[in-house]
């Protein structure tokens, strides 16, 4: 097995905005929201407001997802840093009245996690960089259950070692296999053509697909290449008709424009690019007239440069963010830091280009720290939960004096 590598790209970005991050975390409360204190935001939903539920206070480190697992009760995955092992599955409860909430570690010692789903089976399947793991969900209080390991040894190196997850109808799980390098430079500071990272039976740079045998415990039957030539689809959801939705991370060049991140629709056996090509069948950066970039497959979307989609998310049934799909933009420059949606036309899929949902995270002395949003997720009331990784926070969308607690 090759070596761990933390991302330079991480360890760069640690270094640059870690002392400034460490000034300017914290939220400086804005009046209340429900029974929460309140986050000043530019862009929130009319009639709403944002509640800080969380915080490092309740000992959080670098949240990056969070899912309900019954009503009051949430799971985040804390990645805690890009060192191995430093990551935690935790729960988040609410009490009557309580201005913050109490968090609980489920588990441990994790390594670089982030995929965190609810599965066919009604438990919870955890992505950790070299590993696919699910736990039952144990009463309010209790500990975590056993864990079972369901897919082992997945490639933990290289800049893009996460493990995003989605689940898809009829048994399908799809998974992240982020590639090794942002664009295929070898040691030897040239980009090969064929990039060997996409070469042999378990390319990187692609997605896969599991194939769940539902008469056998949901334990994975087969597992290969969906789909390549995508550099890191940390941002992955399959709709209920079964077609899959990815959100391009592209390579990352110094331009503040350029490349454009894309918003994929993935199908079988198909090539979307990377590292040959970027956008709509644009040469990326080193392989002018190398390939030709009109046999790679074109995004359903072209988003702004650098806004880093990390989560795709589709609008719960019956909420207010019903036909839509809702997506986390992380990215610090300006076109990043922010939550957008996006109709779903009557085909299922998004129509025009997307809207702020939260957005105006700027960073603005003594109110909030620039936004820096990793995951959200819509709980059982219909409303809106996002997490930080930087800032270190769960968020809740409210109307003004609604109660935070769950109906009984």
């Amino acid at each position: 097995m090759k070596p761990l590598r933390v991302p330079a790209f991480a360890v760069l970005l640690a270094a640059l905005l870690g002392p400034l991050n460490a000034a300017a975390r914290g939220y400086t409360p804005q009046g209340g929201c429900g029974p929460h204190e309140r986050v000043a935001l530019g862009v929130v939903p009319a009639g709403h407001c944002v509640a800080l539920v969380a915080d490092e206070r309740q000992g959080l480190r670098s949240p990056r997802r969070i899912v309900e697992v019954a009503p009051g009760r949430l799971w985040v995955i804390d990645m805690g840093s890009w060192e191995p092992r430093q990551g935690r599955l935790l729960e988040l409860t609410l009490a009557p009245g309580a201005r913050h909430a109490s968090v609980r570690v489920l588990a441990e010692q994790l390594d670089r996690p982030l995929g965190l789903a609810i599965g066919p089976d009604g438990q919870v399947w955890i992505g950790e960089a070299g590993q696919i793991w699910r736990t039952p969900i144990p009463p309010a209080g209790q500990p975590l259950g056993q864990r079972e390991v369901m897919l082992p040894d997945l490639p933990s190196d290289g800049a893009h070692p996460l493990k995003e997850i989605a689940f898809g109808p009829g048994g399908a799980l799809y998974v992240n296999m982020g590639s090794v390098t942002d664009a295929c430079w070898g040691d030897d500071q040239r980009q090969p053509i064929p990039c060997p990272e996409l070469a042999g039976p378990r390319p990187r740079g692609a997605v896969y697909r599991a194939e769940l045998d539902a008469a056998n415990g949901w334990r994975v039957k087969r597992f290969a290449p969906f789909a390549t030539g995508l550099r890191n689809s940390v941002a992955l959801l399959a709709l209920p008709d079964g077609r899959v939705l990815q959100g391009e991370n592209n390579i990352d060049y110094r331009d503040e424009n350029a490349p454009p991140e894309e918003l994929n629709l993935l199908q079988a056996g198909k090539n979307y690019g990377w590292p040959y090509c970027v956008g709509k069948g644009a040469a990326a950066r080193g392989y002018e007239k190398r390939h030709d970039c009109r046999r790679a497959e074109g995004p359903l979307q072209s988003w702004p440069a650098h806004a880093a989609p990390l989560q795709l998310l589709a609008g719960r049934a019956g909420s207010a963010y019903a036909g839509q799909l809702i997506v986390v933009w992380h990215g610090h420059r300006a076109a990043g830091h922010r939550v957008m949606r996006l109709p779903l036309g009557p085909d299922g899929l998004p129509k025009g280009a997307p809207q702020p949902l939260l957005a105006g995270w700027d960073a603005l002395a003594n109110v909030r720290p620039q936004g820096r949003p990793t995951g959200a997720t819509i709980d059982s009331q219909g409303r809106l939960w996002v997490v930080e990784d930087f800032n270190r926070t769960v968020l809740l969308v409210l109307k003004p004096g609604a109660d935070s607690l769950p109906k009984q």
